[in-house]
């Protein structure tokens, strides 16, 4: 969904303040500042940035930044240089399976080819027929241990908090919940997360259940957290809850935004 369409979507829905989080990209951030300038609402650069820590697949969020900080805007450049390459091996995973065409079916749907993602392939499946929505596209082919799953080296963690820091901003991250790490682990990764620099975990998200909104927001509470709230919204059709309909933080949370 084009950027400018995500602002004013959020400006029908009520929002009062957007972070527009794509991924590894900043290339939509002039429009939907535009757009929320012209329509009133409060508008925060924003990014969500793919890392890998300990072999396992995590998002960093990025607030309040420098959009044009040289390190920033390098270290996307180099994460987004991989996608092309790895949706041709995804491509040709799917091939010996018998689904044909799949890098040039999302290729399509890419505004952005150097942006090309998982939930591209996912949209080309769900129009073409093999599968009925983008959950059973992952389920059954975009995950590890399907099919369509290919690796792909991401940024460090260091790396990520790095040029988030480096650019004035706040580091996040992206809906915990989803990570499938025990309790141990989590630990772990948050202790690395904040000795690095790291100060908010998103607490409210599309993605999480009542009960990882209990668990985020103690640990939270626990580590000295900031927490933000996202609707990680994709499209009207790929998305688990609309922009401006998640439910408020927690009560006894301090709120991301209060640092902006």
């Amino acid at each position: 969904m084009p950027a400018a369409d995500v602002a004013r979507r959020a400006v029908a829905n009520g929002v009062q303040m957007l972070a527009l989080t794509d991924h590894d990209d900043l290339g939509g951030l002039p429009a939907a500042r535009a757009v929320a300038n012209e329509l009133g609402m409060a508008f925060v650069n924003g990014v969500e940035i793919s890392i890998e820590w300990e072999t396992m697949q995590i998002h960093i969020l990025g607030f309040a930044f420098d959009a044009d900080n040289a390190a920033l805007n390098a270290g996307l450049a180099a994460i987004r240089s991989g996608r092309v390459d790895r949706a041709q091996r995804m491509s040709a995973e799917l091939e010996k399976i018998g689904i044909q065409g799949a890098f040039e079916g999302a290729m399509r749907y890419a505004e952005n080819p150097s942006l090309i993602s998982r939930a591209h392939f996912g949209r080309h499946l769900v129009d073409s027929g093999v599968c009925k929505d983008m959950r059973s596209v992952f389920e059954s082919y975009l995950v590890p241990g399907r099919p369509g799953y290919v690796d792909h080296r991401w940024a460090t963690l260091p790396d990520s908090i790095g040029w988030i820091l480096g650019a004035g901003g706040i580091a996040a991250v992206a809906h915990p919940g989803r990570y499938k790490l025990n309790n141990r682990d989590m630990r772990r990764f948050l202790s690395d997360f904040k000795d690095l620099g790291g100060q908010a975990i998103e607490v409210m998200s599309g993605s999480h259940s009542l009960e990882n909104v209990g668990t985020f927001g103690r640990l939270a509470n626990e580590y000295g957290f900031l927490a933000s709230r996202g609707s990680d919204f994709h499209g009207p059709d790929e998305s688990y809850t609309d922009l401006g309909k998640l439910a408020p933080l927690p009560d006894g949370l301090k709120p991301v935004w209060e640092a902006f």
